[in-house]
């Protein structure tokens, strides 16, 4: 598809939806709907989507972004992703995505929305089911949106997708902060900050720097326990981006000169998200990533004065060391039930949940 709109009828309302084939491609009129989007953080910025349409695809899969305009104004912009051909559409997400949100304008109205939702089911409707994915459960714009494809036919059946660990710290300096973590670990980071004199940190944020902390983070990636990433080039152009914004924080921790541990962090909006991180081994001794975690940890409170904690996506027990809370992320199917397929695709979704609700009960 080119970058040129494709629309479909619009309905009496007026609210129609286009598709763009790239983020270059959505006129310019959505400029403001865009710059509004960052407010709700860093996934749903430009540079967000720029990573993720350059770096971020399957092989043979493409961007299509779904514009839907209420009386002639941009009402809701959903970065999709088209695989098989385009006989699979789903949200622009991969596994490195924390939270999808459907770009909306600032004071959004909820029948704007519940129409704009109407106009997207209809689209939907040709494909037995569309997913979307790392989904904000509590987002009333999103909700709303929703409410609207079920008003055009769509069948709206949500799971859990992943848990999320954050921690509010709004006014904590580091030493409050450290006083509210388990005594195990606070022993730790305590002998571990005492030899903090045998490394060096450094936190590259300037794009004019940027060329070796990615390579500084690629070798101890290179080094580290993680399996290869499943899209290689994604976390060094997601860093070019990130820098771009002013966002990005990558801590990297040397020893004798050499990086044993480095972390991608994101900090916008008040909150510090940390995405990706890797150390060592061979530096165990060290414990070089908890090291790095405390000083990073150290710096966004003492010196930005961050407001929350975010460790991103999965329930991995390290991250309850440092997060006290936990939040559900959703998935959404939108299913056509006027479909075979998405008639049986129901079918399983809602005898899956008759099963985990007896097992529940069980338990």
């Amino acid at each position: 598809m080119s970058g040129s709109a494709v629309p479909i009828t619009p309905c009496a309302a007026s609210t129609g939806v286009e598709v763009f084939a790239s983020l270059d491609a959505v006129p310019p009129d959505c400029a403001a709907l865009l710059d509004a989007g960052s407010a709700a953080g860093f996934f749903a910025t430009r540079a967000w989507w720029r990573t993720m349409q350059e770096a971020g695809l399957p092989e043979g899969a493409a961007p299509r972004f779904l514009l839907c305009r209420d009386s002639g104004a941009p009402a809701a912009l959903l970065p999709m992703l088209a695989l098989d051909g385009g006989r699979t559409l789903q949200s622009l997400t991969n596994p490195y995505t924390c939270l999808y949100r459907p770009v909306l304008p600032p004071g959004r109205d909820a029948a704007a929305l519940h129409r704009a939702g109407a106009a997207l089911g209809r689209y939907c409707r040709g494909w037995p089911a569309v997913r979307l994915d790392a989904l904000d459960r509590d987002d009333a714009g999103l909700a709303a949106l929703l409410a609207g494809m079920r008003s055009a036919g769509i069948v709206t059946a949500p799971f859990d997708h992943f848990g999320n660990w954050h921690e509010p710290v709004a006014g904590l300096s580091w030493a409050q902060y450290l006083h509210t973590r388990h005594g195990a670990l606070r022993e730790t980071i305590r002998r571990k900050l005492r030899r903090a004199g045998e490394v060096a940190h450094e936190v590259v944020a300037d794009p004019g720097c940027l060329a070796a902390g990615i390579a500084a983070y690629e070798d101890v990636y290179a080094r580290s326990w993680k399996v290869p990433e499943p899209y290689p080039r994604f976390n060094a152009q997601m860093m070019r981006h990130a820098a771009e914004l002013g966002a990005l924080r990558l801590g990297i921790l040397r020893a004798a000169g050499q990086p044993v541990a480095a972390q991608i962090w994101i900090v916008m909006n008040g909150q510090a998200a940390v995405l990706k991180l890797a150390h060592d081994e061979a530096f165990k001794a060290l414990s070089p990533g908890t090291l790095l975690t405390a000083l990073m940890i150290r710096d966004l409170l003492d010196q930005e004065h961050v407001a929350e904690l975010d460790f991103g996506r999965g329930d991995d027990p390290y991250k309850q060391l440092w997060a006290g809370q936990r939040r559900q992320r959703v998935g959404v199917l939108l299913i056509n039930p006027r479909r075979p397929r998405g008639l049986a695709l129901l079918a399983r979704h809602l005898l899956g949940r008759a099963r985990r609700w007896t097992a529940h009960r069980r338990a």
